[in-house]
């Protein structure tokens, strides 16, 4: 019977591919050609252009966003699906699949990779480095920034991707397999592109910002969990997290990214929010936590914990596939 049928293997499978895909991710990062998310982006920026540009309302732009959304991450979900039928014949070529789909949606590494860069510049005060580097952590105004609000950005684009482009993918991938993970993924990009309060994508983008808020949702809790659990491994306390999480991240305009973000604020004894620059403008968002000012040596630190909250993730994915695999099969054996 095709393996497509049998869904305690599928579950196993599943659970190898998670598993394969992490370290793929850790070896190698990702892909530096034929990024699928980079030309998924390319289709998204080609559509957002084709349906805003005759869009003039607010309500019209509204529909055409949800158009937008529906159209894009329904369509990437399908696509993955027929593919993985197509592709995944065999175990084997299954957990292949899997691993692909898992690597090519995860950001853990090469988003470490940038973060550890951004630190050694800032540590050694080249702060125009760091200013030219930070488009490809955050969409903030560099220009606009000082030398703590660098450090700053920095620590909060790792905090809030400790759920975006690592636990929720691995999440995803768990409960709903490759087109899960690709569904979320491309949710995410459609958010991070359209998603913002710009003039331009006021009312465009809210059909892309709330189905990433709502597929971010579990992700960014257990997420938050793991970091709080994770807390002294960086020096921080448990107990700080957990309270920051609990007296702060309603606060932030993110229902998932006040979660990550304030754990990291309460697990490194430091303060995030305040005013922050983006091209379109400036926002005021709400302080998180209630210790010292970010400094450049933070930037390590919230780098370990996040790189310690997805080895955590993948491990427990991997190990709540395997787990449930067996339970059917043991709950039907029959004792004579």
């Amino acid at each position: 019977m095709p393996l497509l049928y049998r869904p305690r293997a599928d579950l196993r499978v599943r659970a190898v591919g998670i598993a394969a895909g992490f370290l793929l991710d850790r070896a190698v990062g990702d892909p530096r050609r034929l990024h699928p998310v980079a030309g998924f982006g390319r289709i998204a920026g080609l559509a957002e252009r084709l349906l805003l540009d005759r869009a003039r309302s607010p309500g019209r732009q509204r529909a055409e966003g949800v158009l937008y959304t529906v159209a894009l991450v329904g369509g990437t979900a399908a696509a993955t699906t027929i593919v993985g039928r197509a592709a995944a014949r065999t175990p084997a070529a299954a957990v292949l699949w899997h691993a692909a789909v898992v690597w090519s949606c995860l950001g853990g590494s090469s988003l470490l990779s940038v973060a550890r860069t951004q630190g050694r510049l800032l540590e050694r005060g080249d702060h125009a480095g760091s200013r030219e580097l930070l488009p490809w952590l955050c969409g903030r105004d560099p220009d606009a920034l000082d030398p703590p609000g660098l450090a700053r950005a920095v620590v909060e684009s790792v905090a809030e991707n400790t759920s975006d482009a690592a636990v929720a993918t691995l999440f995803w991938a768990a409960v709903a397999g490759p087109p899960g993970a690709a569904a979320h993924r491309a949710a995410n990009t459609l958010d991070a592109m359209v998603g913002h309060r710009s003039a331009r994508h006021q009312y465009f983008g809210w059909a892309s910002a709330r189905l990433d808020d709502l597929l971010g949702y579990a992700p960014a809790r257990l997420a938050g969990a793991l970091a709080v659990a994770a807390a002294p491994t960086v020096g921080g306390s448990p107990r700080a997290a957990l309270q920051a999480w609990g007296r702060a991240a309603g606060a932030h305009p993110s229902p998932n990214a006040g979660v990550v973000e304030a754990v990291c604020a309460g697990a490194l004894g430091i303060r995030l929010g305040g005013p922050t620059p983006y091209p379109y403008g400036t926002r005021q968002r709400a302080v998180l936590g209630d210790g010292r000012q970010v400094r450049p040596g933070d930037v390590d630190r919230a780098v370990r914990l996040h790189d310690r909250v997805q080895l955590a993730a993948a491990g427990l994915a991997a190990a709540a596939l395997i787990a449930v695999s067996g339970a059917p099969a043991a709950a039907g054996v029959r004792h004579e």
